[in-house]
């Protein structure tokens, strides 16, 4: 069983940046992949990023809306992952969850196994 609990997420004008955190706890996280979706009112829950770990190397896949400006990364040591958005959009205001599985990422939100309570992000224009 895996904990995820997110924060970070607040209220920022456009243009501005945010990091969001997923804290893991429970089984070892380093086994799992991480996955970040967002959902705004109205709309189906949506890939953001992931990352993964195997044989030392980190695997980070992005959506084309958010390539270039939001970076994924993980700490294993702090069982901690991490979502840097910069040049935000009003666009880019929802929801936030992050969501785990086993070892492999995925971009459908169904495939996850374990999910955080979400955290709210508004991107003012």
């Amino acid at each position: 069983q895996v904990q995820l609990v997110e924060s970070g997420g607040g209220l920022v004008q456009a243009g501005g940046s945010l990091e969001l955190s997923c804290a893991a706890s429970g089984r070892s996280s380093s086994n799992y992949a991480t996955g970040w979706f967002r959902q705004a009112p109205g709309k189906e829950r949506e890939f953001v990023a992931s990352i993964s770990w195997a044989a030392g190397t980190f695997y980070a896949y992005y959506a084309d809306s958010v390539k270039g400006r939001f970076t994924i990364a993980r700490d294993n040591a702090k069982n901690t992952v991490y979502l840097q958005m910069n040049s935000l959009k009003p666009e880019d205001t929802a929801v936030y969850y992050c969501a785990a599985r086993t070892y492999t990422t995925s971009r459908s939100p169904e495939d996850y196994n374990y999910w955080g309570q979400g955290t709210q992000v508004t991107v003012s224009s």
